[in-house]
C-alpha cells in the first residue's frame, strides 16, 4: 500500500514538472531570455499551438510569431535533461519511500506486539488454569477409584462398580490427552518395547470391550521416541477402534516395514480427511479432541499418519515410525 502511494504520488510530482517546464515555455515564448530550451522556427503546418508534446525526444510546445501566419516557434527541452530532472525525482521519491517504510514497519511491529501481547498472556494464563484443572483432578478421581474398590471388596464383582471404574479410567484418560496436549514431548525421548507397550494397552481394553478380538502381530520392535507421547497416540488410536466397533468385531495390529498399522471391524468414518480437525466428530460420544490431540503429538515425533476407511466396513490407520525405529 505504501508502494502504491508512493507511486501515485512519484507520478503527480511527474505531472508537476511537466506543467513547469510548460509553464516556463510559455513565458520563453514572450521574452525569448531562457537557455533551458531549444529555439526553432518551422512551418506551421497546422501545430496545435499552446500545447505540450511529449515523446521519446522530450518536450515539445509551439507557439505564434508575430504578424507571421506561415511560421510557429518550437521550443523543446530534450530527452537527455528531462532524464536528469527525472532522475532528481526519483532520488528524492527514493529518500522518502525508505525510511518512511522503515518507520512504519517499526510502528507495525510495535502495535503487533501491543495487540498481541493481552493475547499471549491470556493464553498463557488459560493453559496454566488449564494444568492446574487437571492437577485438582487427581484428588476427586483418586478418591472414587479407592471407594470403588473398597466397595468391590465388600460386596464383591458388580456391574455398576465395573462401570463406575471404566468411567473413572475414561476420565483419567482424558486428562491425560489434554496433558499430553499442553505439554512438548519431541525433546524427550527414551527407548521402550513396542510390543510389550501395546500389550499393556489391549490387556488393560479388553476389560471394557470383551466382546471385541484383538490381535498383536509386532516381534519386539524398540522404538526411540517419548513413550508417553506414543502412548498417547496409540491408546487413542486402539481405543475408537474398539469403542465404535460392531459387535463381535475385530482389532488387528501389525508392525510391517516401519510402518504400524491398526485396523478394525467398525462403522468406518465418513470423512477421512477432517478426522484430525479440532472438535470434529462424527458420533454421539466423545468431544472430537481426541484425535486432534494425535495429529498433534505424531507432528511433534516425526511421525507420518495415514486413515484409509470405508462407511460400515472399517478402518485402518498406518504409523510410520521410520523416523523413531530404533536399531539394534
Amino acid at each position: 500500500m505504501i508502494s502504491t502511494l508512493f507511486f501515485i504520488n512519484y507520478n503527480k510530482d511527474i505531472q508537476t514538472l511537466d506543467e513547469k517546464l510548460f509553464s516556463q515555455m510559455r513565458v520563453c515564448s514572450y521574452n525569448l531570455e531562457c537557455t533551458n530550451f531549444d529555439i526553432d522556427f518551422l512551418d506551421s503546418d497546422n501545430q496545435e499551438l499552446y500545447k505540450l508534446y511529449k515523446n521519446q525526444n522530450g518536450l515539445t510546445s509551439y507557439y505564434p510569431i508575430p504578424k507571421s501566419e506561415k511560421f510557429v516557434m518550437s521550443l523543446s527541452f530534450s530527452s537527455d535533461k528531462y532524464a536528469k530532472e527525472l532522475q532528481v525525482l526519483q532520488k528524492s521519491t527514493l529518500w522518502s519511500f525508505f525510511p518512511t517504510l522503515g518507520a512504519v514497519f517499526l510502528l507495525s511491529i510495535l502495535f503487533s506486539v501491543y495487540a498481541l501481547y493481552p493475547l499471549r498472556n491470556a493464553l498463557l494464563l488459560t493453559q496454566e488454569f488449564i494444568k492446574d484443572i487437571l492437577h485438582d483432578f487427581n484428588t476427586p478421581l483418586a478418591s472414587l477409584r479407592l471407594n470403588a474398590a473398597m466397595l468391590k471388596r465388600e460386596i464383591g464383582e458388580n456391574e455398576k462398580i465395573n462401570r463406575i471404574e471404566a468411567s473413572v479410567a475414561n476420565v483419567l484418560n482424558l486428562q491425560e490427552h489434554l496433558r499430553s496436549y499442553l505439554n512438548n514431548h519431541s525433546l524427550q525421548k527414551e527407548e521402550f518395547n513396542l510390543q510389550t507397550l501395546l500389550e499393556e494397552q489391549i490387556l488393560e481394553l479388553q476389560k471394557n470391550y470383551p466382546d471385541i478380538k484383538f490381535t498383536l502381530d509386532i516381534n519386539n520392535q524398540l522404538l526411540f521416541t517419548n513413550r508417553d507421547a506414543f502412548s498417547r497416540i496409540t491408546i487413542n488410536i486402539i481405543s475408537n477402534a474398539a469403542k465404535y466397533n460392531s459387535t463381535d468385531g475385530f482389532v488387528k495390529i501389525n508392525f510391517q516395514n516401519s510402518s504400524l498399522n491398526i485396523e478394525d471391524s467398525g462403522k468406518g468414518i465418513k470423512n477421512p480427511k477432517r478426522i484430525f480437525e479440532r472438535f470434529y466428530k462424527e458420533q454421539d460420544r466423545g468431544i472430537g479432541i481426541g484425535l486432534h490431540i494425535v495429529k498433534k503429538l505424531c507432528d511433534e515425533l516425526g511421525i507420518t499418519i495415514d486413515v484409509n476407511s470405508k462407511v460400515d466396513m472399517g478402518t485402518r490407520f498406518s504409523l510410520n515410525l521410520l523416523k523413531v525405529t530404533a536399531y539394534k
